[in-house]
């Protein structure tokens, strides 16, 4: 390489392949900034395939309240997805975000073209953050790509009915946050035409939808919910391995059916109107192998058994991680550890309001993890109860020399 290559724009260089592979890295705004740089960069950014378009004016708009204009994206936001996408011409798309707000027809009609034009050129990711004050009919051709492997639909967004035929042959992953489906559209148009979907997420901050979350694919669930109108919950996924559920405990679960799921995370807070039922949410997991119970799920539980509720047995159970509010939750513990005969890591998330009668069964769990531990003489006291017949001073010292950023070990043999 001569002197003046050298000397010169060293990136200018490179090929136009790779150029485009290093916009695709920098968000859309930026990279379009660059045709300014020279004429040979005055297109170059319709290289990258990936865009990235944010409407930061309407979403600040709205976070200050104005009503009247944050449901609307500029005529300057509309002019550099048009132009972006009109350099691209038809290469390649492989991801796609679109963050905006719409208020009248003609801003869904180009919402609508800007979605259609790149699920046509290979699309694989699309994101699409979408806020829209009425239905928002989203086009048929998103609904028959032959080759997105992940969609993200979100937020607050009313769909209106889906096509009667939706086939996604490749989407195995699919995240929802706060969408408006029509009655069952979820899951019996949705997800019925993801043949091969892996991973589900769906949270809502309203009104939750739906009432029955069923797949026969899926092997990996995150449902975050904040209200129901019904008081009720279904799972039908029989090849579920990992469930993540946040909600309110509900009145009824008519159908768990998950028969291959391996590890649960519940997240479970007392409702205001009816006591909850969750024996059938947990003879449903009653096969996992590892649990993760906070504070609140313990609290509903330990109300349910007083009202009849007989814990099943966890005969699969070998790590659990559990949490308490006080007296009630380890009354709740010593229970769960009965039925808990393969049980080999516990993880206790917090030693407060330990009540002296519950102990850890002898010759059961191999290792044990303290969270939030402090070192006051209180909590040493608890400890040394709870570890009952397997403590010692020897245990007790080995256990807090391991102790690093308020987490103590213990390792029996």
């Amino acid at each position: 390489m001569d002197a003046k290559t050298c000397s010169g724009d060293a990136i200018s260089w490179l090929p136009d392949e790779v150029l485009g592979k290093i916009l695709s890295l920098l968000p859309t705004k930026q990279a379009v900034s660059t045709s300014v740089l020279s004429k040979r960069w005055n297109y170059m950014y319709g290289l990258a395939d990936s865009l990235d378009f944010d409407d930061s004016v309407s979403l600040h708009a709205e976070e200050g309240g104005d009503e009247q204009t944050s449901y609307v994206f500029s005529d300057s936001f509309k002019k550099i997805v048009d132009r972006t996408l009109a350099l691209q011409c038809d290469y390649s798309i492989k991801k796609f975000s679109l963050a905006c707000h719409v208020d009248d027809e003609g801003q869904k009609a180009c919402v609508g073209r800007w979605i259609s034009n790149v699920v046509g050129r290979g699309l694989v990711e699309l994101d699409l953050r979408i806020k829209d004050r009425g239905i928002h009919f989203l086009p048929p051709q998103l609904f028959a790509s032959k080759t997105l492997v992940k969609l993200t639909l979100g937020t607050k967004l009313y769909l209106g009915k889906l096509p009667s035929y939706v086939s996604l042959p490749s989407l195995k992953f699919l995240f929802i946050d706060t969408v408006f489906f029509e009655y069952e559209d979820l899951c019996f148009v949705l997800l019925a035409g993801c043949p091969v979907l892996e991973e589900l997420s769906v949270h809502h901050r309203d009104q939750a939808i739906p009432h029955t979350i069923s797949s026969p694919t899926v092997k990996r669930l995150s449902v975050d919910y904040d209200w129901h109108s019904q008081n009720e919950l279904s799972f039908d996924l029989p090849n579920l391995e990992y469930l993540d559920y946040s909600d309110f405990a509900l009145h009824e679960y008519p159908q768990v059916n998950l028969g291959s799921l391996v590890e649960a995370k519940l997240d479970l807070y007392s409702g205001h109107e009816e006591r909850a039922d969750v024996t059938e949410l947990l003879m449903g997991i009653r096969n996992v192998e590892i649990l993760h119970l906070s504070p609140v799920t313990v609290d509903v539980i330990y109300s349910n058994c007083k009202y009849g509720l007989l814990l099943p047995v966890f005969k699969n159970l070998v790590n659990l991680s559990f949490g308490s509010k006080g007296e009630r939750g380890w009354n709740m513990l010593a229970n769960m550890l009965k039925q808990s005969p393969k049980l080999e890591t516990l993880i206790i998330q917090d030693l407060n309001g330990y009540t002296r009668d519950v102990s850890m069964p002898l010759n059961q769990v191999k290792a044990l993890h303290i969270l939030n531990y402090g070192r006051t003489d209180e909590e040493l006291k608890r400890l040394k109860s709870f570890l009952g017949g397997k403590c010692n001073a020897e245990v007790v010292d080995k256990g807090i020399r391991l102790q690093t950023n308020r987490f103590l070990e213990f390792q029996f043999h």
